[in-house]
């Protein structure tokens, strides 16, 4: 594949049985052969999308030390502020060319969950920042739940297999800004090539070139969605439960050509988390005598606390 499918949520959705079990193939031929689609007939209106770019350009506008006092100590940059350069990708010195902010879980009916996260952090100068990331996480989640229902059919599971997984999971809403760049890097890329490490992850802001895949030909190709598009990519947890059927593609943030330095560009991932407790493990219908078991037995929560290791996030 040399370029991303584009797909319609509005398909899935439809009382025609046909289109259903169309998208149901699209998608999943997609995601085993490149592990990207484009997607239209998502849950965000054009108002929420344009609100949501005000609000994160107010925030990394702010200055330096307005926004460190949201950088919370000891919890992996979970929550709030994630300052300049932190993040490096697996087996990467250099850190990634991005500050960035994370939403997290709101969490319904279930105190004990809600202990296991930490806090969402509100930005006192920001009030509109605050309401307008929850509402668009709520509209992204409820995106990916249907996504991941159409895959859950694809897999030969039951239509809301994930539905119990990702209810009050630990998900994260990540509006990225990478600053303007001032000096030839070293090494660094505003995003080095990296596969996420959840289930799925929903991109707005791929509409301007640096967004790029790797093809299982091992070629990069620039992945550029229409305005009323988002990006959905597989991550390792779901890569691992389909035992590699469902591929978690590397991608990168390239650099701008040296003229387009002076200019930032903002980005905003999704990234479905399933609840801690949920087993990784290689689905039965996922692993034959042809396709033998590849990954070892894990939990979703040991599997992240793994990887926040790697990205230099938790020591």
């Amino acid at each position: 594949m040399n370029k991303i499918p584009s797909v319609n949520l509005a398909d899935f959705l439809s009382d025609d049985l046909a289109k259903k079990q169309k998208f149901i193939n699209e998608i999943g031929h997609a995601y085993e052969n490149i592990g990207f689609v484009a997607l239209k007939g998502h849950f965000l209106d054009e108002a929420l999308v344009t609100d949501l770019y005000a609000e994160v350009k107010n925030f990394f506008d702010l200055p330096v030390a307005s926004k460190e006092r949201y950088e919370i100590p000891g919890i992996g940059g979970q929550r709030g502020y994630v300052s300049f350069g932190k993040e490096s990708a697996k087996g990467k010195k250099e850190g990634d060319l991005k500050e960035f902010w994370h939403f997290g879980q709101y969490v319904e009916d279930d105190a004990e969950r809600a202990k296991e996260y930490p806090d969402n952090v509100l930005v006192d100068e920001l009030p509109k920042f605050n309401e307008v990331g929850e509402k668009t996480f709520k509209m992204l989640e409820k995106t990916a739940k249907y996504v991941l229902r159409s895959l859950a059919l694809y897999l030969n599971l039951e239509e809301t297999y994930f539905d119990h997984y990702i209810r009050n999971g630990n998900s994260i809403l990540r509006p990225i800004h990478y600053p303007p760049i001032k000096t030839a890097p070293q090494g660094a890329e505003r995003a080095a090539a990296h596969g996420d490490i959840n289930l799925i992850t929903l991109l707005m802001g791929a509409q301007g070139k640096g967004l790029q895949v790797q093809n299982l030909n091992g070629e990069w190709i620039d992945a550029m969605a229409e305005p009323d598009e988002i990006m959905i990519n597989v991550g390792d947890m779901l890569a691992r439960h389909s035992n590699n059927k469902l591929k978690s593609t590397i991608h990168r943030v390239v650099n701008p050509p040296e003229e387009l330095w002076g200019t930032s560009r903002y980005s905003i991932p999704f990234f479905m988390h399933p609840i801690s407790e949920m087993k990784l493990d290689v689905l039965e219908d996922c692993a034959d005598a042809a396709h033998l078991k590849q990954f070892e037995d894990i939990t979703a929560g040991e599997f992240l606390e793994q990887r926040l290791k790697e990205l230099g996030l938790k020591k």
